[in-house]
Order: C-alpha cells, then structure tokens, then sequence
C-alpha cells in the first residue's frame, strides 16, 4: 500500500506542478469570490496537509497552520512538503497510521484543492490546458518542480 501512496504523492506533485508553473506572484492574490480563500491561502493549506501526513505517518497527530502569504514561499512549500512526504514513505518504516487514513486525509483533501487552483487558474484568465492524466508520465519518487513534459493535452 505504501508503493500506491508513493504515486498517489506523486500524482499530486505532477497536478500541482502543472497548475503552479508559469502562475505570476499576483495570481496569488486572486479570490473568486468576496468571502473564498485566495489562491495562496489555499496553496499554504495544502503545505499543512502535506506537514500533517508526514506526521501521521510518523504516528503522530500534530497540526498547525504555518501558511505564508507570498506565492513563491508557498510554491516552495508545496514542493518541499512533497519531497519530505516520499521521502519518509520511501523509507520502507512502518507507517504511524494506516496508508488508507494518510491517503483519505491530507493526500486526498490536497488533491481536491489542487483542482480548485485549476479552476482558479481559469477564471483568473490563467487557463492550465487540461490533460488525459491516464497517459501521463508520473512515476513514484518523482515530487520536485520538474516533472515529465505532457503526453496529450486539450484545450
């Protein structure tokens, strides 16, 4: 199950990358809405996430909110929190808590906010072109900024 959330990491960093690259510093300011959270603010939740599987898996169940309100801290955070998750996961160490939990908390929700920078990519004028992601190249252990180019994308 480990190997499964190793690419489930991995699925994030490629998704995530796409939807962060070539995003400008004030595109993290964009809200949707009056009362939404702005685009940085969701990336720095999802830092969090990532800071709380790694503890989960750790076995402990610590959060904290640490979020930043500059895109490329968050950006960095974002990627770095992908680094240290596989990393640990990597480490073939007993999970503190059930590879299913990990995924059906922090890696899940942070799936779920990463669509919601995709769809606030598009209506900030910033469309990401969607992709087949069944044809992607996402491979486990791959979590930095550079992923594999894309094999089918659509507008």
């Amino acid at each position: 199950m480990t190997d499964f959330l190793r690419h489930t990491v991995a699925t994030l960093a490629y998704r995530g990358g796409k939807v962060l690259r070539g995003a400008p510093p004030e595109f993290g300011n964009y809200r949707p809405g009056e009362t939404s959270r702005s685009a940085v603010e969701i990336l720095s939740h999802i830092g969090d996430l990532l800071d709380w599987g790694l503890a989960l898996a750790d076995g402990r169940h610590d959060w904290s909110e640490a979020g930043t309100t500059e895109w490329e801290a968050a950006v960095d955070r974002f990627h770095g929190g992908l680094e240290r998750m596989d990393a640990r996961l990597a480490t073939g160490v007993p999970l503190g808590h059930a590879a299913e939990r990990l995924f059906q908390g922090p890696v899940a929700d942070a799936l779920t906010h990463v669509g919601q920078l995709a769809m606030m990519r598009r209506l900030s004028g910033l469309a990401v072109r969607g992709e087949n992601y069944f044809k992607a190249e996402i491979t486990a252990g791959r979590v930095g900024r550079e992923q594999a180019a894309p094999r089918r994308e659509f507008d």
